[in-house]
């Protein structure tokens, strides 16, 4: 069952950009000279190009020597027309001089604008590698190890057909070195790397118990998952743009990605992975993941670099099962990056060398085949590729298909309409409009709970129309949340319309939705897809959701929500929505960052607090007087940067149930962030049940950034325990 409570769409700051461009099909289109009357015929042709490796089905040896009416190509089982047809052979490789590179430019410019190579000719029969070092991964000695074994294979197992290029990541993307053969200029790039520091929000804990922490400074650890979904997809975003400025080049790519492991945690989307992997394959580049952290030593009471862990869970196992788990939850992406791309992973070894091996066993000799689809529909289909030879002794390797583009301009509107449902169920997401999603949870009853749910659109994603002095634009919203066994529980659809005023700079901030759904306690899969309706470029984002069981937690805790906007509400239909108390609606701020000169609003609930026995709640006005004792509740909201304290709100009591229709006691905090510093700090909320002995710390991390303008002296934060 599923109640939609309330949908919203609000202009909040933060923005983000992403650039992509579609893959095409044959298509003409006439283009009118206003000026003189002439019409200009324009011809898009792309061409579908699939490699094929030749093996004998005895001895595994590579073919040569075959001609294009060797092969057939189906497309859905029907035969295409070869047009293009070509074979790399990497010991037919001439030798480049050594300080010759391809395009003899070194520019981000270049690695967006598909660049790398000036002259494609002269990639012929050579082993392209892109040596990716994600430095915002990794610690120093990992940055180290990895260019120590990079130095290796450039010193003395560079062969003449190996052009390497060189790009990292820190706090951005950076192509470093174009493909070259120049070891000198090679080894120079590398050597940039060695010794520099890691940028990356280290891996935080999940918030609300302190068993198995380290008992001293270092155990304040946010509850970043959000942070860390955002940098995970920042890093496979790199992946996509990396795959994309090679899409161009016909021979196939390997891109070595040198990392200290990813972490997906928590609310994540899952659609930023697919999107990599199918931006890989779609570029036939392989990715070879290397985890530059090597063989790991894991002791169970943890090692020099932290304090001794709390409680007991180092000497029941708790605690190594608790660092593997997290060790194989950081190797787990760089392995699904290599298995969906054709490549390998490489793990727990100190030596690298395997890795530049596989690489040019994988790269000796292929056939590329290009053909243009028959097909002429742009609807975004997966398309079956399959590829035979006319001879019964050799066996084929190459990718099975592709996913054609599709044309929003010359949709109808039921054609548009079944584009967002097709889209829905597509296991290819939507990447074109940049999407984030944050999910929360407020028990109604025993067993339903409301899940606000909120995205996030970048304005500089969605294309306004001028009128007048309004800026005007339409997107759709699409989402569907499934259930354990796979069956569709609730939906949400709308169409919101945009009018903003140009004072209000709608491209420099975000597209807030919201939407909500009533559910049990279990385990579900959410997916939303945006649209936005002048270009018809899509966005989607999917995520596993779990709605706790209270019932088995000793402290029963809603999830907490962190606001920088409250908006009147004229909603007298949904008047069970948390979200939306004394009239006013909380706008959960998704990405956690706030300005000096913003107040910052918590929201949480308590639920079946224990009652003192032989006391009575003082009356107060609003609430019911209940038979059964009072209640003590204690919370109050600390804020660390680099393991001190540097602010803490007031201690404040609840004395009793102020949400007696569920059972709960709420609790709100208005921290006007003019007294806190720019940084980024770790939020511990402290909430004791006096009563009943429990307690629960749970962490959150944000970033206060610098106003605008200066900001005067901040008033004291102000905390409440009124309900609606």
């Amino acid at each position: 069952m599923m109640t939609i409570l309330k949908r919203r769409t609000a202009v909040s700051l933060l923005a983000a950009a992403l650039t992509v461009a579609p893959l095409g099909q044959p298509w003409l289109f006439a283009q009118q000279d206003a000026g003189n009357g002439t019409f200009t015929l324009k011809v898009q042709s792309d061409i579908v190009l699939t490699n094929v490796v030749v093996r004998d089905k005895k001895t595994g040896a590579v073919v040569k020597g075959l001609k294009a009416s060797d092969f057939t190509v189906l497309e859905n089982g029907k035969p295409q027309t070869i047009r293009s047809f070509d074979f790399q052979a990497v010991d037919e490789a001439v030798a480049l001089h050594e300080n010759a590179t391809v395009s003899g430019k070194t520019s981000i410019a270049d690695l967006v604008n598909r660049n790398f190579a000036a002259d494609p000719a002269e990639l012929k029969d050579h082993r392209l590698i892109v040596m990716f070092f994600d430095l915002s991964s990794m610690q120093p000695e990992d940055i180290d190890r990895a260019v120590e074994s990079a130095q290796d294979y450039i010193k003395s197992k560079m062969q003449p057909a190996d052009l390497v290029a060189l790009v990292s990541m820190s706090t951005a993307l950076t192509m470093d070195q174009d493909f070259t053969a120049d070891k000198t200029a090679l080894l120079r790039g590398v050597g940039r790397y060695n010794g520099s520091e890691g940028t990356g929000f280290a891996n935080g804990n999940e918030g609300g118990t302190s068993e198995g922490t380290a008992d001293d400074g270092s155990s304040f650890t946010a509850d970043d998952s959000e942070y860390n979904a955002l940098n995970t997809d920042r890093e496979l975003y790199a992946i996509r743009s990396i795959a994309k400025s090679l899409e161009k080049v016909d021979q196939r790519k390997s891109l070595l990605y040198f990392s200290g492991g990813l972490t997906r945690q928590g609310i994540e989307n899952q659609a930023s992975m697919r999107a990599a992997t199918n931006a890989a394959v779609r570029a036939n580049m392989a990715i070879y993941s290397v985890d530059s952290r090597g063989l790991e030593a894991l002791p169970p009471v943890g090692n020099a670099s932290q304090g001794s862990l709390r409680g007991t869970s180092a000497y029941s196992g708790g605690a190594m099962q608790s660092q593997l788990d997290a060790n194989f939850g950081s190797q787990e992406v760089l392995s699904t990056l290599s298995s969906d791309t054709g490549g390998k992973a490489f793990f727990d070894s100190n030596d690298f060398g395997p890795v530049f091996q596989q690489i040019q066993h994988d790269t000796e000799a292929y056939y590329i085949i290009g053909f243009r689809s028959a097909n002429p529909a742009r609807d975004g289909a997966y398309r079956h590729l399959t590829v035979k030879v006319n001879r019964p002794d050799l066996k084929l390797e190459y990718r099975p298909g592709y996913y054609a583009p599709a044309d929003f301009q010359h949709q109808k509107t039921e054609d548009r309409e079944l584009a967002l449902t097709e889209q829905m169920r597509s296991d290819l997401p939507a990447t074109d409009v940049a999407l984030y999603l944050q999910a929360l949870y407020f028990r109604m009853t025993d067993n339903r709970f409301f899940v606000p749910v909120s995205l996030i659109v970048p304005g500089s994603q969605i294309s306004f129309i001028k009128n007048g002095d309004r800026d005007k634009a339409t997107i759709d919203f699409i989402g569907q949340i499934k259930n354990s066994q796979g069956i569709v529980v609730g939906d949400a659809r709308e169409t919101v319309k945009l009018a903003l005023d140009q004072a209000q700079q709608a491209q420099r901030k975000n597209i807030q939705y919201s939407t909500g759904f009533t559910l049990a306690p279990g385990r579900y899969h959410l997916k939303f897809v945006v649209r936005e309706n002048q270009t018809g470029r899509m966005g989607s984002f999917e995520t596993d959701l779990q709605v706790p069981d209270l019932k088995k937690l000793p402290m029963k805790m809603s999830s907490i929500v962190l606001a920088s906007q409250q908006a009147p509400s004229n909603d007298k239909k949904n008047t069970n929505n948390p979200l939306i108390r004394d009239g006013v609606e909380w706008i959960p701020n998704v990405a956690h960052v706030f300005r000096q000169d913003q107040h910052l609003y918590f929201l949480y609930e308590v639920y079946d607090p224990t009652r003192e026995k032989g006391q009575a709640p003082a009356p107060s006005p609003g609430l019911t007087r209940r038979p059964a004792g009072a209640v003590k509740v204690l919370t109050s909201i600390q804020f660390m940067s680099g393991g001190v304290k540097v602010y803490e709100t007031p201690l404040i009591q609840a004395d009793a149930v102020n949400v007696p229709d569920r059972g709960a006691v709420a609790f709100q905090f208005d921290v006007p962030l003019a007294q806190l510093k720019p940084g980024t700090y770790v939020c511990q909320v402290n909430v004791i049940d006096d009563a009943g002995g429990s307690f629960s710390f749970p962490r959150l991390a944000l970033r206060v950034q610098p106003a605008a303008a200066p900001v005067q002296a901040a008033p004291a934060a102000q905390a409440t325990t009124g309900g609606r």
